[in-house]
């Protein structure tokens, strides 16, 4: 990475959009001191991570993120996608609970929380 970085963030949105997922991660942990209180930087991180199929980390991420606002029906649709891929169902099931409460009309959440409870 070359010159002086203005917008770390939108720097870090353009490796991820580039598919240089590695170096992203590498500056995500190099500005993380810098955002620790912006839940969109958290969200970015998980999203890199879920990307790289590294459900785990992702989560923690995501519940970095929803810490700082725990309304984010985005963060909490991925969540929900990342516990389903470690075969999770009941944290699955309460992330899609908690997605109606904030959308009641929410269908992508209430038609998999309808087949993950007849499951």
């Amino acid at each position: 990475m070359a010159g002086f970085v203005i917008y770390p963030k939108r720097h870090l949105q353009k490796l991820v959009n580039d598919g240089d997922y590695m170096e992203a991660i590498e500056y995500a942990k190099s500005i993380e001191s810098k955002f620790a209180n912006d839940y969109d930087f958290w969200f970015i991180v998980g999203g890199i991570y879920f990307i790289l199929d590294d459900a785990t980390k992702a989560i923690s991420f995501f519940e970095k993120s929803l810490a700082l606002k725990d309304d984010d029906v985005e963060t909490l649709m991925i969540k929900t996608n990342a516990h389903l891929f470690l075969e999770q169902k009941e944290e699955a099931i309460q992330c899609c609970r908690r997605i109606i409460e904030i959308e009641p009309d929410n269908l992508d959440a209430g038609g998999l929380l309808e087949k993950l409870e007849n499951i």
